[in-house]
């Protein structure tokens, strides 16, 4: 049997015939990036925003599309027009990745920036994986500016990701090797769009169809405790790589939230206007690209100054708390302010109405939605290791 042998290079261990490229080398980069935001409509041609990528999957979202004219949308592509198997890189939020699907005709909004491949050199679904490796996430972090609030990945920084590239062949085994991962995460995702789905039917059945004029209307901030998160002064070092989780307003565009962005100290904790949120707190996102993003958290952790949780008691459920924020959402951001980045603030929501059904009613509500949350976060996990299998699967495949 041939021995593999391998070369040290400055992104790790690699075997001895791949190739260190650097993205510009093998795709051409092209910003997207236009002063205005086109103006939204109820149909029409699909305009692609940071919210619609999935960072653990590195695919498209398919739901909550926005929608712009045939005269926008032609502006919007004049710079490159997405096609199948192209790479999409946020350049703020959460610095993620996500491919452009088969069929798919959109165009890409701010902040993004569109990667379109040599065909001839590189295996589309090869750099969707190995942008969820990683090797790719670490090289990113080189060039990634982290703000109080926001990541930052400059356009001008995503030709010089270095990637570590086999021959075609080798491309289209890795390919090969990792799908089935991805198929079994396909099979969790859709499973929790139902359950969700099957959860939201439920809510506006008996909330909004159903809807009792004899239930009390309080408010948000009357009924509910609401905790603004913080951040931790990034230039002490003691606030910081502790083993206390803490999220970025990124993290609020993930389905369920069940890992940190990062980790902060008791030290960082107690100087900072960051507390604790507990699993279960319906997380919303108030400010930049997540504004109006309604996640719910599977972890305790602490948040950053643009995310606002509102946590259950033993009156109203969190599974409550959360189809309602969700299903008022467009309201509740109508009354957004401020210039370039536009943003609501802790007053907003908790001065926002609340229906209160009255106690049997959402006793009743609980026992047949609890089993739906449950089992979403069991595929939520269960996703999570899947990754993390994937993860360990790219350096193995390279070895």
């Amino acid at each position: 049997m041939k021995t593999q042998k391998f070369k040290q290079t400055e992104i790790g261990k690699i075997p001895e015939d791949w190739e260190i490229v650097e993205l510009g080398e093998v795709a051409e980069i092209i910003d997207c990036l236009h002063s205005k935001k086109p103006e939204k409509k109820k149909d029409g041609f699909v305009y692609l925003e940071v919210f619609n990528l999935d960072p653990t999957t590195a695919s498209i979202k398919t739901e909550q599309f926005t929608y712009i004219s045939k005269e926008d949308y032609e502006f919007w592509v004049k710079r490159g027009k997405p096609e199948f198997g192209d790479l999409v890189i946020t350049n703020t939020g959460i610095v993620a990745t996500a491919m452009i699907p088969e069929n798919f005709d959109c165009c890409i909004g701010r902040n993004m920036t569109l990667i379109k491949i040599n065909r001839n050199r590189l295996h589309p679904e090869y750099l969707r994986f190995y942008s969820l490796s990683r090797l790719f996430k670490q090289e990113m972090k080189k060039f990634t500016l982290s703000g109080t609030i926001l990541e930052s990945l400059h356009v001008k920084f995503m030709g010089k990701l270095k990637i570590a590239l086999p021959n075609y062949e080798e491309q289209e085994s890795i390919v090969n090797n990792i799908k089935p991962f991805f198929q079994k995460d396909f099979v969790n995702n859709k499973m929790n769009k139902t359950l969700e789905a099957i959860g939201q039917t439920l809510f506006k059945k008996w909330f909004v169809d159903e809807r009792k004029e004899e239930w009390e209307i309080s408010t948000i901030g009357k009924e509910l405790k609401t905790i603004l998160g913080g951040t931790p002064d990034r230039t002490d070092p003691d606030y910081w790589n502790g083993n206390i989780n803490w999220i970025n307003s990124g993290k609020v565009n993930e389905f369920r939230i069940i890992e940190p962005s990062e980790r902060i100290t008791e030290a960082g904790l107690k100087n900072s206007a960051t507390k604790i949120l507990p699993k279960g707190t319906v997380v919303l996102a108030i400010t930049g690209a997540t504004l109006g993003q309604v996640s719910k958290l599977e972890i305790d952790t602490c948040a950053n100054q643009s995310v606002i949780g509102i946590i259950e008691n033993a009156k109203i459920s969190s599974e409550y708390i959360y189809f309602y924020i969700k299903n008022k959402i467009k309201d509740i951001i109508s009354h957004q302010t401020g210039g370039a980045q536009q943003h609501i603030n802790k007053n907003n929501i908790d001065n926002y109405e609340l229906l209160i059904p009255d106690e049997k009613t959402l006793h009743n509500f609980n026992i047949l939605i609890k089993p739906i949350f449950r089992q979403i976060s069991i595929n939520c996990f269960q996703s999570q290791k899947l990754s993390q299998i994937r993860d360990s699967l790219l350096p193995k495949l390279m070895s």
